[in-house]
């Protein structure tokens, strides 16, 4: 296979990793002269319809893009994404270094401080992907790479969270996203999963560095989930004393089976692991490869050269005053750029004219509102929640003070910040407007978003940890769909699974997978 061309300029030459879903390569890009890691995955799903194939990789591309959004320097950069033949490739930036699994083995015991100054480095990489927001799900060692000068880069964010979709999955129906030793309990029960389920890994993580081992391992995957979700971390200070209780004691809230006991965010773990970080100028290690040196000589060029200055930059001239934009212009170009699947021009092209078509015809102009609505629609397709939901909640206040509260388009951008919010990683907040936006849905009309409503209302239940309540919650569900459009609905096929799970990890349940006998 070495010599293959992929994407039609990435000509593959070495393996460098290899697992279930794919391998990676590294890579020539012919176009740019440049070396590149190139990821191959070829997922089940891809073998169905020719329909159904080309959604996974138009699904595949879109959420390959919004990865591509988040600037930091602790997470490699994607390059292209896309697909050739039966596979689908991600084309990223290719690190140097090691990775911290094979960093950790081979500094046994690793020293204490490393851990810290790489779970720092990791959690300013979280913040920033949290902000998008994504969520990894699948934080561990492997994907960790130590560059030579002690920074940590984080590899594929995005590839999880793509074949982890509701709606289109590009595993096995069924199969559960992520490393089991690092799967958090809400995952493991098929729950909603947020930045709560990325800092649970984290804390699996730095368990792993400090006493050499996972918190939970076993012959199974199904009995290392179980551990995952009945069974109490050891205290790492038992087999490492060395280690400071503050330390210990982080680590035991990240490991919490309620994701709520878990600390906020990731920006707040930083926070607390701060103090235990080595101060700048501390002496230490100076060889390659220490993650502590960012933090003792911050910026400092690798290797140490001295007597050699950059030359000055010339001031950057001052940008011409912006010309009036011409709305009807803009949007016709938005139009064309949809039509090409440019969403994230065509979002900056949205967020840019609204002001001056406010401005023009008036903030409550039925012109306004259509610009409006679409940009918090292509807002919401290019992953900018955060962005989107404001917008939302503004058009629904409007439009339930001209229509009334239960208008269906009110409820639709109700739902709609529902789902932002669910993707924020808020879910108690989530939670909270679909009930509110239950009692306004009638579950026996055709096309009723009810039992929508009520599949997202049991995933956020198991996801905050309610385990009783959402399988309940689930259950019923079943039950209704079933009387109102068969067994065979793929809805019920999709709640049937996911309560088969759940009823195989939670051995306390005597009632069956579905509450109806054993």
């Amino acid at each position: 296979m070495n010599g293959r061309i992929v994407g039609g300029r990435y000509e593959l030459s070495t393996v460098i990793g290899q697992g279930g879903m794919g391998q990676v390569w590294t890579a020539y890009d012919g176009r740019l002269d440049r070396r590149v890691a190139v990821k191959l995955l070829r997922p089940a799903g891809l073998t169905g319809p020719a329909t159904a194939a080309e959604e996974l990789r138009r699904r595949f591309v879109r959420e390959c893009r919004v990865t591509a959004q988040v600037d930091h320097p602790g997470l490699v950069t994607v390059h292209d994404a896309g697909s050739d033949g039966d596979e689908l490739y991600l084309v990223m930036q290719y690190v140097q270094g090691a990775d911290l699994a094979d960093h950790l083995a081979e500094h046994d015991p690793y020293p204490w401080p490393w851990a810290v100054s790489v779970a720092a480095q990791l959690c300013a990489v979280l913040a920033a992907v949290h902000a998008v927001p994504i969520v990894h799900r699948d934080l561990k060692p492997r994907n960790v790479m130590v560059r030579p000068d002690g920074t940590v880069t984080v590899l594929d964010l995005g590839v999880a969270s793509v074949l982890d979709t509701d709606t289109t999955r590009l595993t096995h129906t069924g199969s559960q996203i992520g490393t089991p030793a690092y799967m958090a309990p809400e995952q493991a029960m098929g729950g909603a999963v947020g930045p709560y389920t990325d800092l649970y890994a984290l804390g699996v993580l730095l368990h792993e560095l400090l006493s050499g081992d996972v918190p939970f391992a076993g012959s199974t995957a199904l009995g290392v989930l179980h551990r995952h979700l009945y069974e109490p971390p050891a205290p790492v200070r038992r087999l490492r004393p060395e280690v400071p209780e503050a330390l210990e004691s982080l680590v035991l809230r990240l490991l919490a089976k309620d994701p709520q006991a878990r600390p906020s965010g990731a920006a707040e773990v930083y926070e607390e692991l701060l103090p235990l970080l080595p101060p700048r100028g501390a002496p230490g290690p100076a060889g390659p490869l220490d993650p502590t040196r960012p933090f003792r000589r911050p910026h400092a060029p690798w290797p140490e050269r001295t007597g050699s200055q950059p030359p000055p930059v010339a001031p950057p001239a001052p940008a011409p005053a912006p010309a009036k934009p011409d709305v009807a212009a803009a949007v016709d170009e938005v139009k064309r750029l949809l039509g090409e699947g440019s969403i994230t021009r065509a979002v900056d092209i949205l967020g840019g004219i609204l002001p001056a078509a406010a401005a023009e015809h008036g903030e409550h102009s039925p012109v306004v509102r259509i610009l409006r609505k679409q940009y918090a629609s292509t807002l919401m397709d290019d992953g900018q929640y955060r962005r989107a939901l404001p917008e939302l909640r503004r058009l629904a206040a409007d439009r339930a003070a001209e229509a009334g509260p239960a208008d269906p388009q009110t409820l639709q951008f109700r739902f709609d910040a529902a789902q932002c919010l669910e993707q924020l990683g808020d879910p108690a907040a989530a939670l909270a407007e679909y009930r509110a936006l239950l009692p306004f849905q009638q579950s026996g009309e055709p096309g009723s978003r009810a039992f929508d409503i009520r599949h997202r209302i049991g995933l956020l239940l198991l996801a905050m940890g309610d385990h009783a309540a959402g399988q309940a919650e689930l259950r019923a569900l079943l039950f209704d769909v079933e009387r109102a459009h068969g067994p065979y609905h793929p809805l019920a096929a999709d709640l049937r699974r996911a309560l088969d799970h759940q009823g195989r990890m939670d051995p306390r349940s005597s009632q069956g997978a579905y509450g109806w006998g054993p």
